[in-house]
């Protein structure tokens, strides 16, 4: 499981230790999550709550979104509750969990636990070429972070084991990152590559200014785990819940 800690049998949520060791309640959730086995996007049931409780997470205050797929970040009041239309979310109030969902796409966790700035953000293919991942760490900066002292999660999501993609999807990247996304990428067939989300990710916080031995990378393939996690491409209707919240 490479950075990640699994809790319970099966797994129902992960943790990485690195985080844990901060001091920094988080936890990403499994297809296992008690409450969590559908289509979560908003409040938990009970049966969720009590399980994330032992995370340190206190979901009387949760905040989520609704999410598009874009770059847009929304300020979360101590109150949490719904946040509006927004893929990032970021808080400066101590237990407030803010909760992104997921079923291939990225979670990403931005933490400057001297600012006690926290953000979590959605990125896909769509929010990478919008710029969510540069989004994400302006938010977490404009709430006092600085980026030397972020420390970023990126939750389990589907890896370049699986991830093709077709031109529309190249001309994107390409329009937003010029031939950089080359990198990103291997190409497969004409007009198709497998494209390495994570890769991209880690690339864009580090031109942001964030320490590359600051980022934990969980490289666990949602498609490749249809046992474990949920997948949009393998026919899933569920999503995994990613929280965190300022201790």
């Amino acid at each position: 499981m490479g950075p990640l800690r699994a809790h319970g049998e099966p797994p129902r949520y992960f943790t990485f230790p690195a985080l844990e060791a901060l001091g920094l309640p988080h936890a990403t959730t499994t297809r296992h999550c008690p409450g969590l086995e559908g289509d979560a996007r908003g409040p938990f049931a009970p049966a969720a709550v009590a399980t994330l409780r032992a995370a340190g997470l206190d979901l009387a205050r949760v905040a989520w979104a609704r999410q598009v797929h874009g770059a847009a970040a929304a300020r979360v009041a101590a109150a949490g509750g719904f946040a509006g239309t927004a893929d990032v979310l970021v808080s400066t109030a101590p237990g407030v969990a803010l909760a992104i969902f997921t079923a291939d796409c990225l979670a990403l966790t931005l933490w400057d636990p001297t600012a006690g700035a926290l953000a979590v953000a959605h990125v896909g293919w769509r929010g990478l070429a919008a710029g969510a991942t540069e989004a994400a760490v302006a938010a977490v900066v404009a709430a006092g972070a600085r980026p030397a002292r972020l420390r970023v999660a990126i939750a389990p999501a589907i890896g370049p084991c699986c991830y093709e993609v077709d031109a529309p999807v190249a001309d994107r990247l390409a329009r937003a990152y010029g031939a950089r996304w080359t990198r990103w990428a291997r190409a497969t067939g004409a007009g198709r590559w497998r494209l390495d989300l994570g890769a991209a990710v880690d690339d864009l916080l580090v031109e942001a200014g964030v320490a590359p031995t600051a980022i934990l990378n969980a490289r666990l393939c949602t498609a490749c785990h249809p046992e474990l996690l949920f997948s949009y491409r393998k026919g899933h209707r569920g999503r995994l819940a990613t929280l965190a919240a300022l201790p």
